[in-house]
């Protein structure tokens, strides 16, 4: 896992080695700048791997060979000879638990140990996380915008970056908020629950009813067998009287095709429509049949599902969940925060790309009615706030005034999830990190969690943090 890195990674690692300073301690930060979507929210997601890289980060024996072909020739021998050494088991990582909501500037999770090994885990872990994070929170919109009890389904294996990537979307689409895949080796590898529709390749193997065999299909409250393409011929004259659509119109084909997987799957029949006009026939058990839509589904098409009060039970999304066509990464950074004691600070006219220096302890603050309000960032050695205790903040992008909030509830968001080489806390199964997910996106008020137009959410720095960036800017000019 180690050459998963970028080669400035090794070349200033090199860099550190001579001038003696790699084993300096050191911290690092990874965080997005800006919410995805025009939305004001991301859901954690990728920690799992990312520990698990953490777990096999050395380099073998032949990846030091390689690097020796790949660096300049006037690399020390010695340099290489180290490289063989390293590990991550001075290595300890902090985060927010998986499937948290998280928000502009915040840290997702926090890396201490020697400078040079928190530099070489910069492009790894952000290749871990960056893309886990924004398919899980493009779902999370999909799901917010179906709503609780709408089936939705992820189809996007044919449209997704390579194996990797429909692996990738089909696991953290899961996590945001769906409910299947029809990705086979994912439901295999990660325990996700499969499904499937018919595909137009199936429709057009067929002619007329002529086709179907077997045709009879035994009725589940038992009985004498039923001839189901006689049956289906003599409904669709009725449904044909009720749309006043002449029966001549229905394609024979696609009738027999549906017949057909009807007999061969009786009791998990899946209705399929390439059209989104759904109405209720009034047949009898005709409700009972769950009808799928699938075709460029979008968050558009969603919200046209809603005005119009469709009778769709599942909905399956591919290219448009899979891709992230509206933005197409979520832009993680990750920047030192601290070396050798001394705070670090990225100076920038952007006050956007400001870095906020320094070790740090995350809180998120609850309002009486149990929505967060707030995200604060503290310095490690400061006291926690309180409940109920009167907090004087510096709310980013507003940080020439002091604002007073009083939480309800106060939680540190951080958890320590890598020590001394080891994964130090339980981690969850997948169903849990969906689970948390959802409840996470739940405690969200309505202003905040809003796709369009959102409220921005507060992130602020305590007093004592902002005194020190102040210093930090003053000092550099």
């Amino acid at each position: 896992m180690a050459p998963l890195a970028d080669f400035y990674q090794l070349t200033m690692a090199y860099g550190h080695w001579r001038a003696g300073r790699h084993r300096a301690p050191a911290a690092a930060e990874l965080f997005f700048r800006r919410g995805p979507f025009g939305g004001a929210l991301a859901l954690a997601a990728g920690l799992a791997e990312g520990l698990r890289g953490l777990r096999a980060f050395r380099f073998s024996a032949a990846d030091v060979a390689y690097l020796r072909s790949v660096l300049p020739s006037t690399t020390e021998d010695a340099f290489f000879d180290y490289l063989a050494t390293l590990d991550a088991s001075e290595v300890t990582v902090t985060a927010v638990p998986e499937g948290s909501v998280i928000f502009a500037r915040v840290p997702f999770l926090q890396v201490k140990g020697p400078l040079l090994v928190v530099q070489l885990l910069e492009t790894t872990l952000l290749c871990l996380v960056n893309y886990a994070s924004l398919v899980a929170t493009n779902a999370a919109r999909f799901r917010l915008l179906a709503g609780p009890d709408m089936k939705l389904m992820e189809i996007g294996l044919r449209r997704a970056q390579g194996p990797d990537g429909a692996l990738s979307a089909s696991k953290y689409s899961y996590i945001g908020g769906f409910d299947c895949t029809s990705n086979v080796l994912a439901g295999k590898l990660y325990g996700i629950p499969v499904r499937g529709t018919i595909a137009h390749s199936f429709i057009m193997s067929f002619t007329s009813l002529e086709e179907v065999r077997p045709r009879e299909l035994p009725p589940l409250a038992g009985g004498e067998p039923v001839d189901l393409p006689s049956l289906a011929e003599r409904w669709l004259r009725r449904v044909c009287e009720l749309l006043r659509t002449p029966p001549e119109k229905a394609n024979q084909g696609e009738l027999a095709a549906f017949v057909s997987y009807a007999v061969t799957f009786p009791q998990d029949f899946q209705g399929l429509l390439d059209t989104y006009c759904v109405r209720s026939f009034q047949v009898p058990w005709f409700e009972t049949i769950p009808i799928a839509v699938s075709n460029d589904i979008s968050e558009q098409s969603l919200e046209e599902f809603s005005r119009q009060g469709s009778e769709i039970d599942m909905i399956g999304v591919g290219t448009n969940l899979v891709t992230c066509p509206l933005q197409p990464s979520l832009g993680c950074v990750y920047k030192l925060v601290e070396v050798n004691g001394s705070p670090c600070l990225k100076l920038t006219e952007d006050e956007e790309k400001m870095t906020i220096p320094g070790t740090k302890t995350i809180y998120r603050l609850y309002d009486a009615a149990g929505h967060p309000f707030m995200d604060l960032m503290a310095l490690e050695e400061e006291p926690s706030p309180s409940a109920g205790q009167e907090l004087a903040v510096r709310v980013l992008g507003q940080l020439g005034e002091t604002s007073k909030v009083v939480p309800t509830t106060v939680e540190p968001l951080h958890r320590t999830y890598f020590r001394d080489g080891q994964v130090c806390e339980p981690l969850p199964s997948l169903m849990e990190v969906k689970n948390h997910a959802q409840v996470s996106l739940s405690l969200l008020s309505p202003a905040h969690r809003r796709l369009h137009e959102p409220q921005p959410y507060p992130v602020a720095v305590t007093e004592k943090l902002h005194h020190l960036l102040t210093e930090l800017r003053q000092a550099s000019q």
